[in-house]
């Protein structure tokens, strides 16, 4: 088995993914920034995946040892610097994840919530009870226990997997339908989410997809239970990544019903995406301490 066998195994799930009723759902300024206000847990939480594999695959240890492989050691530092470190539309300093609250700060979204997790982070409260405090939807509580999960079985291959076709392998062509949508429908005050869509469509697509691939040949080599868990791993990030926007759509169909978005602008689009009647499957099962993985 090979990268290409992977991608040929989860291609209907990446399939469904790609047509999913949600990149029509941000039609309405309201759609969108309760969009904005469920998918920044996710943009959150793939540092956590990112700084594990920098533990994995390059050293933070003192004293330093050099590791390894020469070419993933900085294919990995690079996309820290870029993730961590990168340049918003005015040249200003900020990590994808601050450069994403800002857009929402832009846009007139709510940031409470993220705001007030990301305190009871630094203050060391458990993810779990930190998740819970959170008025957010259940898939994307599971989305996030999900890649701690993985995070925290310690299995490179795994966490490789789902850092590469969960994220950044998929990130580009995903961003691409939002953008069609965002650039149809919504006005200037948009541009910072505008350019937080389109850096990842050009860095991930031209280099970090690619290179990511890379990566998972040298981490599975050619043992079969390596790829094989790495496929399971990737179908599995694959559905938590539809339940996450089943949960959106659900949302946005709810704050119709009960009159806070405009029918008028909400139009005749009723989805028919399959929306998940199981919330909350990865509910409460971390009892570490984010700050110890």
């Amino acid at each position: 088995m090979d990268i290409k066998d992977l991608q040929a195994r989860i291609t209907p799930l990446r399939d469904q993914l790609i047509a999913h009723a949600v990149y029509q759902q941000i039609a309405t300024d309201r759609e969108l920034k309760s969009f904005t206000e469920e998918h920044v847990f996710a943009v959150w939480d793939f540092m956590s995946l990112l700084k594990s594999l920098q533990r994995h695959l390059t050293c933070v240890n003192v004293p330093w040892m050099p590791t390894k492989n020469k070419e993933t050691r900085r294919f990995i530092n690079e996309i820290v610097v870029g993730e961590e470190s990168d340049f918003d539309a005015s040249g200003k300093t900020m990590s994808h994840f601050e450069m994403y609250v800002q857009a929402m700060q832009t846009m007139g979204a709510d940031t409470h919530e993220i705001e007030q997790f990301i305190q009871r982070i630094s203050a060391n409260t458990p993810l779990d009870e930190a998740l819970d405090s959170c008025a957010i939807n259940a898939e994307t509580k599971d989305f996030v226990r999900f890649t701690f999960s993985i995070i925290q079985r310690g299995k490179i291959h795994e966490i490789a997997s789902l850092f590469t076709l969960g994220r950044e392998d998929l990130i580009p062509e995903m961003f691409i339908e939002m953008v069609k949508e965002l650039k149809a429908n919504h006005p200037t005050q948009m541009a910072d989410f505008l350019y937080y869509l389109e850096r990842h469509i050009e860095v991930d697509g031209e280099d970090h997809g690619p290179l990511s691939l890379k990566l998972m040949d040298e981490v599975c080599e050619n043992e079969p239970i390596k790829w094989e868990e790495a496929t399971r791993v990737a179908e599995e990030a694959l559905s938590m990544r539809i339940r996450l926007w089943d949960g959106v759509v659900r949302k946005a169909t709810t704050l119709l019903f009960h009159g806070i978005l405009n029918p008028v602008e909400q139009g005749d689009k009723q989805s028919e995406c399959g929306l998940n009647p199981h919330p909350g499957k990865y509910t409460k099962h971390l009892t570490t301490d984010p700050k110890e993985l």
